[in-house]
């Protein structure tokens, strides 16, 4: 088993090995005595993982209630954080209880907002079931809903209690929730680790699943280490995000988070190596690496869609956005730029 150990305000571990969810119960208890939990999920999460996970946590002793929320990006809203709560309320959960989130990135995110604001606050377990979630949301701390405006607009940083990544989960995962998840990987790579970087770009993932997923949960670990509340560094993580995120705003959510970012570190790289500012086999080497894993590189959308959805994006501030830049495989610098810029940037990474 590979144990992860996140060093945050409330510090944790990721655990990661085939067959964790079958354990769930044993593990939780290590942190947590029984108590009564809260199981969230969306109606995406095959009802047979509830299931198991329910058994494991009666087994130890917890007492267990189950709720689950409409899947989408659509729904990953204030109706269902006020559903959530409200669920919490009726259960009643008390501050001695615990919330464990069952799903993918979107019920991370959702479960873990609810659980930052009921009782001012309550702990909770991430047990993702996709990819994505693994190696990247159930980790650090974010958690958010979405507003009309935008994504992850009203959001709090709440740490979990414990993090099990159960990669037989995550190897019979199909081919577009693989993918999806494969962008971050590609994007940790990128960020700073060639090697990892080369494994993605040879098709390895699902061979050396175990051991990608644990490189990816150590370089996000290190990084929130440095900057818990995303006011520096920890914002190199946002590679691909500005314009993944607008990408994803302007299909009306028809591009998966994965597939968005995916294209976003395509347009930064290509804008990135038109302004001298990337090594020019940077862009081959990622669109290889992409495709090695299923998701597309190119755009379908034009400037306005892309720069209107960016100019909402929550890592603005005021008259500044600050964009992620690739100067090589493994190597990237924040870059402030004036909002009257970012058109310009977007069109060279359109066009270039």
């Amino acid at each position: 088993m590979s144990t992860i150990h996140i060093s945050a305000g409330r510090p944790y571990d990721v655990l990661i090995e085939a067959g964790l969810l079958e354990r769930c119960g044993n593990l939780i208890k290590e942190v947590h005595r029984p108590c009564t939990v809260a199981i969230v999920s969306d109606d995406g999460v095959p009802a047979h993982l509830a299931d198991t996970a329910e058994a494991s946590l009666k087994a130890q002793g917890f007492g267990v209630h189950r709720v689950v929320f409409k899947q989408g990006e659509d729904h990953k809203n204030l109706t269902t954080l006020s559903d959530l709560l409200e669920f919490f309320a009726s259960v009643p959960l008390t501050r001695g209880d615990l919330v464990v989130a069952l799903g993918g990135g979107i019920v991370g995110d959702t479960a873990g907002f609810a659980a930052s604001c009921y009782l001012r606050g309550l702990p909770f377990v991430q047990i993702p079931t996709t990819l994505l979630a693994a190696v990247d949301s159930s980790v650090g701390g974010k958690t958010a809903v979405n507003l009309e405006a935008g994504k992850n607009l009203a959001g709090a940083f709440w740490q979990p209690s414990l993090v099990l990544c159960d990669t037989n989960i995550l190897a019979g995962l199909d081919e577009e929730l693989m993918s999806t998840g494969a962008a971050e990987c590609v994007k940790y790579g990128l960020l700073c680790d060639p090697e990892l970087f080369e494994l993605l770009e040879k098709g390895e993932l699902r061979r050396q699943m175990e051991d990608i997923v644990a490189r990816c949960v150590e370089i996000k670990g290190r990084v929130v280490a440095e900057d818990e509340l995303d006011t520096g560094s920890r914002q190199l993580l946002n590679l691909g995000h500005t314009l993944g995120h607008a990408v994803e705003r302007a299909s009306h959510f028809g591009f998966t988070h994965g597939q968005g970012v995916a294209i976003g570190m395509m347009l930064i790289t290509r804008a990135a190596v038109a302004r001298g500012l990337c090594a020019a086999e940077t862009l081959p080497r990622l669109q290889k690496a992409l495709e090695a894993c299923g998701l597309p590189t190119a755009c379908p959308f034009g400037r306005q869609p892309l720069l209107e959805a960016a100019l909402r994006d929550k890592k603005r501030q005021g008259g500044t956005i600050t964009l992620v830049v690739p100067q090589a495989i493994g190597n990237t610098v924040l870059m402030p730029v004036p909002v009257e810029e970012l058109a310009a940037w977007i069109d060279d990474g359109l066009n270039a």
